[in-house]
């Protein structure tokens, strides 16, 4: 089962049940969807991949974010709870993401399964962290370990 029909199956639970808030995040997520399939089409691509849908999901939350904070600034606490809500139905789709021991685990790992010494050997660690644990591993936190580890 991919996660595109992962997509429809909750978007017919969330509309049996009634759950309009659901509905609505799982509707803007297959807009999201259509519109990377969209742009991979040049490429030759019919449909993009599981991974580089996670990838698109974190990007949805990464932005939601954002906008939580912004809207906290604002003192507009009932849009921030709409996209704190949005944020929730974003994430049962991705999957557990690793804690910081099991990042900094992997990150050593990888680091002397390529025997990276510097800085400048960087991008074959994360490669190597991006092929081996995928959706599961937040680049963006993963990075500044790996940066850490080999600079010091």
């Amino acid at each position: 089962m991919t996660l595109r029909d992962d997509f429809t199956e909750a978007l017919k639970s969330a509309m049996r049940a009634g759950d309009a808030a659901r509905v609505s995040a799982i509707r803007l997520i297959n807009a999201k969807l259509k519109e990377a399939d969209i742009a991979a089409r040049p490429k030759g691509v019919a449909a993009i991949p599981d991974d580089e849908i996670h990838v698109m999901l974190r990007g949805m939350v990464k932005s939601r974010r954002e906008s939580v904070a912004l809207y906290e600034q604002g003192k507009r606490p009932e849009l921030a709870a709409k996209e704190m809500a949005e944020i929730a139905v974003i994430e049962s789709f991705l999957p557990q993401a690793m804690d910081q021991a099991a990042v900094e685990a992997a990150v050593a790992a990888a680091i002397a399964e390529t025997g990276a010494s510097s800085v400048k050997d960087m991008g074959k660690v994360m490669g190597l962290l991006k092929t081996r644990h995928g959706a599961a591993l937040d680049m963006a936190l993963a990075n500044p370990v790996v940066r850490a580890k080999l600079a010091g």
